[in-house]
């Protein structure tokens, strides 16, 4: 297949801000669609589950369904499922994503101290993330309890500003446990191996794209797929100048990868 024949495309930054569409997002989708580009929405949103972002996307218009999404949650359950089978986790994480996490046993939190967790499961921050709860992931991870976060992401765009993410309160939990998680979600190859294996593509034949420069873009090309980066969401100036790496294309907006596709050769 010559030119791009697979795009991964993050949401939250690059379609949507705080679940709005952003300007010509809709309507470039709509023409990915119309020309039958094989595309998957890859996300480390740690708040809803596929179902319910397909019907936040689909209500703001975007053409997609649960099938086409691939949320941090999901892979998590599959990493826990081959390398913890069986195992009791504990799960701290604002939002509902217990429908992406099938085949997990989870300790509920009022239950942790009957029911010795095996693992302890960073998922979104927010109001979860609070001193008690981290806490006790520390204690638990000290004694013995593996640690597994859906992302380190550091801050994510809200409609209000930029806001902390997870990776802020990961930082400071390995470092005083002495311990480093097994992350999940992008940028982990795993997470990029599950999108490609589900679209049948060769990492040299996908197109990533995204407004974290680290997670979304320099971590797919890390593994072999070209990244494009969005001046949108997350974006700002001086952390792609303070970048490990250059974007092998950077983009205004979602709405310009039609075009970038068609210079391409898709």
């Amino acid at each position: 297949m010559d030119g791009i024949g697979a795009v991964l495309i993050d949401i939250d930054g690059v379609l949507t801000v705080s679940w709005e569409p952003l300007p010509g997002a809709v309507r470039a989708m709509e023409r990915l669609r119309a020309v039958g580009v094989p595309l998957a929405l890859v996300t480390n949103t740690t708040s809803r589950t596929r179902e319910r972002i397909a019907d936040l996307l689909a209500g703001a218009g975007f053409p997609v369904g649960a099938e086409d999404i691939l949320t941090a949650p999901a892979v998590t359950a599959a990493h826990l499922r081959e390398h913890h089978p069986g195992a009791r986790c504990l799960l701290i994480s604002s939002g509902d994503v217990r429908g992406d996490l099938s085949g997990v046993t989870l300790v509920d939190q009022e239950d942790a101290d009957a029911a010795v967790p095996d693992v302890v499961v960073l998922g979104g921050a927010g109001d979860a993330f609070t001193y008690a709860a981290l806490d006790r992931a520390f204690r638990l991870v000290q004694q013995g309890a593996a640690l597994v976060a859906m992302h380190r992401n550091l801050y994510w765009r809200t409609a209000d500003g930029l806001a902390l993410d997870t990776g802020a309160f990961l930082l400071g939990l390995e470092r005083a446990a002495g311990t480093e998680a097994a992350v999940t979600g992008k940028p982990s190859g795993a997470f990029f191996a599950a999108a490609l294996t589900h679209l049948g593509a060769r990492p040299e034949q996908a197109l990533m794209v995204g407004d974290d420069i680290e997670s979304d873009v320099l971590g797919a090309q890390h593994h072999g797929l070209t990244g494009a980066l969005v001046k949108t969401g997350k974006y700002r100036a001086g952390t792609l100048e303070a970048a490990e790496g250059s974007p092998d294309h950077v983009l205004d907006s979602f709405a310009d990868l039609p075009a970038l596709l068609e210079r391409l050769g898709h």
